[in-house]
């Protein structure tokens, strides 16, 4: 029952992406947080959160920082670096804030705490899904460690790590709830971009998968990956990780463009197959969410475009 039920929403989403939605001027896109969702607009960012009482709690502010504001940073490729720093700066104060919420001012987290914390997942990520895949794929390999045979089964193994991951911690409860929120935010994006109201009765009816999700990113990361780190092969593998983490800006900045130019050929055959293992990794990061956190989700959308340059005036924004 639970796999035909994910079967139908992955075919529901990829029917409502076949249909060509109004040119919209700039793509709105977020993140889940404690209990809420963070919204970026074009010049401001919003986060909404349920507070412990029930009532729903708006921050909104303007995106000062140059990599918002420069058109350098807007330019094809490095957008997508732009948009890794983006996923931590925006993604750290957004998380504080709705920390904040749920426990209250007096509870103070530094910014000396956060960069630690971050830190250490940095630490586990490189230990996960680079350093363990190397040392699988010369096992399972039986060959030297430096060879390009090697840095494709090393891929493979990435993507089996990262499906186990995501479906590991999907087992929390909390986590369970941080997956709803984060289908939560996808549903209002794909409200308007199909040109409905955002309201919560259309939204609910929107898939919870969106082309452009962070999870449908970091599959098409470690699709490109292969590909880039196949002439390292034949380094030592000390050398090949560090050159893999000084490569990782390059495999960002090509998997972002990519993900960009498949969101805009959604509505094509080809674009609903090459989408089709992008939408499927975010049934593993998304849950179905309930009308409550909508509410939330929405109430962050409606803070990010309430002083956005209205379609004209954007088009004029490259």
């Amino acid at each position: 029952m639970i796999r035909r039920r994910r079967i139908r929403d992955l075919l529901l989403t990829i029917t409502l992406n076949a249909v060509n939605a109004p040119p919209a001027p700039f793509f709105y896109g977020g993140q889940a947080v404690v209990e809420g969702v963070l919204m970026r607009g074009r010049r401001h960012y919003a986060v909404a959160a349920r507070k412990p009482d029930g009532s729903i709690i708006v921050y909104s502010d303007l995106l000062r920082s140059r990599i918002y504001t420069s058109r350098f940073w807007a330019l094809p490729f490095v957008r997508g670096v732009a948009g890794l720093a983006e996923m931590l700066h925006l993604g750290m104060r957004a998380l504080q804030w709705s920390v904040r919420v749920q426990l209250g001012d007096d509870v103070q987290i530094s910014q000396g705490t956060m960069r630690v914390a971050m830190g250490g997942s940095f630490i586990f990520a490189i230990g996960l899904f680079i350093v363990a895949p190397l040392v699988l794929s010369a096992v399972l390999h039986r060959a030297p460690v430096q060879s390009v045979t090697g840095v494709l089964i090393e891929g493979g193994i990435r993507a089996v790590i990262l499906v186990g991951y995501l479906l590991v911690i999907g087992l929390l409860p909390n986590i369970n709830r941080l997956f709803q929120y984060h289908g939560a935010e996808h549903k209002p994006i794909n409200a308007l971009e199909a040109g409905q109201p955002v309201d919560v009765e259309h939204v609910r009816i929107n898939s919870r998968l969106h082309p452009r999700c962070g999870t449908g990113f970091i599959v098409v990361v470690a699709l490109v990956s292969i590909v880039v780190f196949a002439p390292l092969g034949f380094l030592n593998p000390v050398v090949r990780i560090l050159c893999q983490i000084a490569l990782v800006p390059v495999v960002a900045a090509v998997s972002y463009e990519i993900i960009r130019a498949l969101a805009k050929i959604r509505h094509t055959a080809a674009g609903r197959i090459l989408l089709a293992p992008v939408l499927s990794a975010q049934l593993l990061s998304t849950r179905e969410p309930d009308a409550t956190q909508i509410e939330v989700a929405i109430a962050a959308l409606d803070a990010a475009r309430e002083q956005e340059p209205t379609v004209g005036e954007a088009l004029q924004v490259p």
